[in-house]
């Protein structure tokens, strides 16, 4: 059983913060998830990095997610858009953790670089 197998078996489900949310320009590469609804986590900031953003964990008063069921070429398709790669987590543009949501525990994609100078969005919503 390879990496992306035994992630998709130890949570099926991803929190998205940003492009992929419904109405984003890059929604289309959760095609074939199944929404299973919003929730806000208070682990999670997001910083502005221009034209997307990027999640660091950290305290806030909440991040607006959207939680979907995927599957194992679901996460491979979005490992890939997000530049995660499993043999070296930190090196990748994204690294990925696993989070509690009112949904079961979703994965999320955590923004690698410094984030000097991004401003932090207060709101939560991107």
């Amino acid at each position: 059983m390879d990496h992306l197998q035994r992630d998709i078996q130890r949570c099926p489900r991803v929190a998205v913060y940003g492009t992929l949310k419904r109405g984003y320009r890059n929604h289309t590469w959760l095609e074939g998830a199944t929404l299973l609804g919003q929730d806000r986590l208070t682990a999670l900031s997001l910083y502005d990095l221009g034209p997307y953003p990027g999640a660091k964990r950290e305290a806030s008063r909440g991040t607006v997610i959207e939680v979907y069921a995927i599957d194992a070429r679901q996460l491979a398709r979005l490992d890939e858009l997000e530049d995660f790669i499993a043999h070296a987590p930190h090196t990748g543009v994204y690294d990925r953790a696993i989070f509690a949501t009112q949904h079961g525990e979703a994965w999320c994609y955590l923004y690698n670089a410094d984030i000097e100078g991004a401003l932090r969005i207060e709101s939560g919503e991107w």
